[in-house]
């Protein structure tokens, strides 16, 4: 009819167009999801955790990621072992993690772990060196010594190990620590021997280094030291035997403790090392000795004495002549018979 128009269906969307609609909107809730996820990842990664005191952690060699991250855990230092693992993987630290006892600070992040465990100083343990100890002595206490590892390969000569405290890490080697006590007995000795006194009677190190060890086992008195020494620094300058009565012993037994007091009979027994019977210095050091030993052998003091004997308290009486000396052991002997 004149006027009429015809109707037109209303348009529909294509099948493609709403599968990109529902694409975007799935794209977006990922994209809005994976980013809640990062920053609450990133959070438990880089947010201190509330673990409530400095803690030591220990690595044993070869251990992986997934177990390192299970025992941080287990023993409460992270909240999360799965978002640990994937924060060492995306920097690149999973194979970087290193064996050994670490110290893990109150409130320390998983970021700050990381760090700690690839990076940070392992924690450190000491093993004190007593003075006058022999090589055979001081082998017994490292292999005492728990968390040293290994059997020491080689005997580095008699006194050549300086007594000091020394520090090691966990499972640290016996063979390296023997090679740093004889790397810091080398500097000392090149070091006082280079300031040591004048006109002194030994011709080399090797030498002061054997007439140090008398000294180290003759007194433990730190004052005393350089007094013993000028004993028999005055004596060598007088070739008089140095009638020290630890290289008896040291003839006797080789390094270890005898035990007992010295018989009569082994006073005058001819050994390499008596200096009752020999001459001069004996052939090699009886003991190791320390740093104050060293220093008051190669500066001792100005006296006349060529004796000395025990006091009875733990020191020396000094004497000047024989005379003198034997009023003095008629005097400690005395003072033993009261005892």
């Amino acid at each position: 009819m004149p006027g009429d128009t015809e109707s037109v269906p209303p348009q529909t969307k294509s099948k493609s167009a709403i599968f990109l609609t529902r694409l975007k909107t799935i794209l977006s809730a990922g994209i809005i999801t994976a980013f809640i996820l990062g920053v609450a990842i990133g959070a438990l990664f880089f947010l201190p955790f509330q673990n409530d005191k400095d803690t030591v952690f220990t690595i044993e060699t070869g251990s992986p990621l997934p177990l390192i991250a299970q025992r941080l855990k287990n023993e409460g230092l992270i909240s999360n072992q799965y978002v640990f693992r994937l924060g060492v993987i995306l920097f690149g630290n999973a194979a970087q993690l290193k064996a050994g006892e670490f110290s893990i600070s109150l409130r320390s992040s998983m970021y700050r772990i990381m760090h700690v465990l690839t990076e940070g100083q392992a924690v450190l343990h000491s093993v004190t060196i007593p003075e006058g100890l022999s090589n055979v002595q001081i082998y017994s206490l490292l292999a005492k010594t728990p968390l040293l590892n290994g059997d020491i390969t080689r005997m580095p000569p008699e006194g050549s190990l300086l007594p000091e405290t020394y520090y090691f890490p966990r499972g640290g080697s016996r063979d390296a620590l023997i090679l740093q006590m004889e790397k810091a007995m080398r500097q000392t000795l090149d070091q006082l021997w280079d300031n040591r006194a004048p006109n002194l009677p030994l011709q080399n190190q090797d030498e002061a280094l054997v007439l140090a060890s008398i000294v180290e086992k003759e007194t433990g008195v730190a004052a005393e030291r350089a007094l013993v020494a000028s004993v028999f620094i005055n004596r060598l300058n007088k070739n008089m035997r140095l009638q020290s009565d630890p290289t008896i012993i040291y003839g006797l037994k080789k390094g270890q403790v005898l035990g007992r007091p010295i018989r009569k009979s082994e006073i005058k027994m001819p050994t390499a090392y008596n200096t009752y019977v020999i001459r001069g210095l004996p052939p090699t050091p009886i003991a190791n000795p320390g740093r104050h030993a060293l220093a008051a052998t190669l500066n001792p003091a100005k006296t006349d004495y060529l004796y000395f004997v025990a006091d009875g308290t733990g020191g020396h009486v000094f004497a000047k002549t024989l005379s003198a000396h034997n009023k003095n052991v008629e005097n400690w002997r005395r003072m033993r018979a009261r005892q």
